[in-house]
């Protein structure tokens, strides 16, 4: 299912709106007052401080002293498959239509966080995308994919709707997926990850913010080293920027180099000829250092097709309001 909604009639549009891009670590909340009007009162608050989505939401209006809106959209670091919903990455769960009462709301919808991001696309600003590479021209009217580590691994998309100029997002957990290893080093490190998280290796246990701190750990183990004691994912990342000479610069060297071979999987699955797209809230902190890692040799390092992936481009989006936000907001104008 792409979307939970549960509203109380079909008249639509309902303002004032409320928007938010939820993830594992931070919620962010906006407010569109009418239609036309821009997105403001932009809040990021850290979902660790309140016990529930619904605490989460009234603090956010209390915050800002804003009035009870008519309709939401949320967007969620999960998947939506029905009423219930449960977070991946964190202990929040509820009932759509349970809280849309408790709210209030003529109408709510929930989409996975990813999928809101993917709608938000078409509509991004030139400055705040990056190329990853050399210039390469989107082919029009392709598919389009997106990825993005964050507290998790986002994956999504848009495919172009025959016939029409309109994009249908891609709903699914592709951050789950096998992590294939490339080199002995790679294969060590996956070895020593397998027991801890039962036999499995996904995309999303490397490529996220904890995963910063298990590939530490792996890389260490595997070079004979003292593990990494009381630091933090973020500490992780600032280590490997500003200090090239230690072990925290080689976890970010592996964590680009993987996130580019899984993007490539992704751009060959779809047939990604309009363009890939990197999202979440970990890259655009190692910017400078992404684009010189070898993210982009190991998204074309893929045998027969490397010249098919060399002409997809690829973006990192850098803006500096979630997206998101705007992509829940085309949720809603769809559904009117």
């Amino acid at each position: 299912m792409l979307i939970s909604s549960s509203e109380t009639s079909r008249t639509f549009p309902a303002f004032p709106r409320l928007l938010a891009d939820i993830g594992g670590t931070n919620a962010r909340f906006g407010w569109q007052a009418s239609p036309g009007l821009e997105i403001s009162r932009i809040r990021v608050l850290p979902v660790s401080d309140y016990a529930g989505l619904r605490e989460a939401i009234e603090g956010y209006l209390t915050l800002e002293g804003l009035p009870r809106p008519l309709a939401a959209a949320l967007g969620m670091a999960n998947p939506v498959t029905g009423d219930s919903v449960a977070m991946t990455n964190h202990h929040w769960r509820f009932s759509v239509q349970q809280l849309r009462e408790q709210l209030g709301l003529q109408r709510l919808m929930v989409l996975n966080d990813f999928t809101a991001l993917a709608l938000a696309l078409p509509t991004l600003d030139a400055s705040h995308l990056h190329a990853v590479g050399l210039g390469c021209e989107p082919s029009q009217r392709s598919a389009i994919a997106l990825i993005g580590p964050g507290t998790g691994l986002g994956v999504s998309g848009l495919l172009p709707v025959p016939g029409s100029t309109n994009w249908a997002p891609i709903v699914g957990e592709g951050g789950h997926v096998s992590l294939t290893p490339a080199t002995q080093e790679e294969w060590a490190v996956v070895e020593f990850l397998r027991p801890r998280h039962g036999g499995h290796v996904s995309a999303e246990r490397v490529l996220c913010g904890q995963g910063l701190l298990d590939i530490a750990e792996a890389l260490s183990a595997v070079r004979g080293l003292a593990p990494p004691m009381g630091v933090s994912p973020a500490q992780v990342l600032e280590q490997g920027l500003n200090d090239h000479s230690c072990l925290s610069k080689e976890v970010l060297d592996l964590f680009c180099a993987w996130l580019g071979s899984v993007a490539g999987d992704l751009a060959l699955t779809l047939g990604a000829r309009g363009g890939v797209y990197i999202g979440g809230g970990i890259v655009p902190r190692m910017r400078q250092f992404f684009m010189a890692s070898s993210f982009r040799t190991r998204f074309e390092s893929k045998g027969r097709f490397q010249a098919y992936l060399r002409d997809v481009p690829v973006w990192l989006i850098d803006a500096p309001v979630s997206p998101a936000l705007r992509g829940a907001a085309v949720a809603l104008s769809l559904n009117d």
